[in-house]
């Protein structure tokens, strides 16, 4: 996993093209985790890889990764290598939402 300095996007700067088979999910983080690539996979498909961002909207702003354009199923929300931090369904035509856990991943013991 990767971090980048990547500066915070704008309302209306993120184009979805939703519809068919293809969904798009974002996973929203905290603000700690800015720059950081978040791996995710379907189980027949390698992993793809988005930057968390800060995301200005008319109310605030808050920290997300969005991937879009992506084939229905359920995609595993990778946490580190080898570690899941969780699933989540990808349907046609919709945008599915994970909250990154806050703790219980990544500890070494």
């Amino acid at each position: 996993m990767h971090d980048h300095a990547y500066g915070p996007s704008e309302t209306g700067s993120v184009v979805l093209d939703l519809g068919g088979d293809t969904g798009a999910l974002i996973v929203y983080t905290s603000p700690d985790l800015h720059g950081r690539e978040i791996e995710i996979s379907r189980e027949e498909d390698g992993r793809v890889h988005s930057a968390v961002r800060e995301r200005r909207v008319r109310d605030g702003s808050f920290h997300s990764a969005v991937y879009p354009d992506l084939p229905a199923g359920m995609y595993t929300v990778w946490w580190d290598e080898k570690t899941s931090a969780g699933t989540v369904s990808v349907h046609g035509g919709v945008i599915a939402e994970f909250v990154w856990p806050s703790s219980g991943f990544g500890v070494a013991s």
